[in-house]
């Protein structure tokens, strides 16, 4: 790697890991520049894990010392995501990239049009009584995120927040407190199972995880300081330009 490559790289790993605490899918960001500098696909998926393992430790460590939340109101909402991302690691993608890319850019969209036009959805006072044990319907919906975490991680954190806001009644700031909790869980063991099949450049990683864990750091402090309004807006912005990226919006004006 020549020193420009390392300096992209840690740059990349600031802003990543700062729109992954606020809200999520950095990696669609992060997964094409590793490709970039000749990593294989499947490597470049692993490495990806070190720099969101140590970029979670270092928000929720943060959130935490603020007094965002307690990991107790977290640990039940963890173990269905955990499961889940141990069999999405674990076994091969059955559906086309160019279809989940599609339907994953679908979602993306119904999310954008939901904090449009019903912001008090995300933006309620914390709930007197969280569902901090998970539903039926919510172990469900998280062992799937859980999955979809496993194979790709890119958008994963977009998907829980909608689950910890919409089901779980946590407002945006402490959702994403425990959103990075439960992401960083279960990357362990996904992270595991990337080592075990040698698909790990652990060099790259960790550079890219120095800039991920100084973002994360930083949005923390955001978060807490602005609340959830601040963060809504990120969110925005977020889902917008991801959705533009699945959709191929970007491939065609710059092609």
């Amino acid at each position: 790697m020549t020193w420009i490559e390392i300096t992209e790289l840690v740059l990349l790993g600031i802003f990543v890991g700062f729109v992954n605490t606020l809200s999520g899918s950095g990696s669609l960001l992060t997964l094409p520049f590793l490709i970039s500098l000749g990593l294989p696909a499947n490597v470049a998926n692993g490495t990806n894990r070190i720099a969101i393992l140590l970029q979670n430790a270092v928000g929720v460590t943060s959130f935490k010392k603020q007094k965002v939340f307690e990991f107790k109101e977290a640990v039940w909402l963890t173990i269905p995501a955990i499961i889940g991302a141990v069999v999405g690691a674990s076994v091969a993608v059955k559906i086309s990239d160019a279809l989940m890319e599609k339907i994953i850019a679908g979602i993306l969209v119904f999310m954008f049009l939901l904090l449009i036009f019903k912001p008090k959805m995300w933006l309620r006072e914390q709930a007197k009584d969280l569902k901090t044990k998970p539903t039926f319907v919510q172990f469900i919906v998280l062992f799937f995120v859980g999955i979809y975490g496993g194979f790709i991680q890119a958008g994963v954190g977009l998907f829980l927040l909608a689950g910890l806001v919409l089901g779980a009644g946590f407002d945006l700031v402490k959702a994403n407190a425990v959103k990075g909790f439960i992401i960083l869980l279960y990357t362990v063991f996904a992270l595991s199972i990337f080592i075990y099949n040698d698909a790990v450049d652990y060099k790259i990683g960790l550079i890219l995880a120095g800039g991920n864990m100084a973002g994360a750091f930083i949005a923390s402090r955001f978060a807490v300081d602005w609340g959830p309004k601040f963060v809504r807006y990120v969110l925005l912005v977020v889902l917008f330009l991801a959705s533009l990226k699945l959709f191929g919006v970007f491939d065609y004006l710059f092609s």
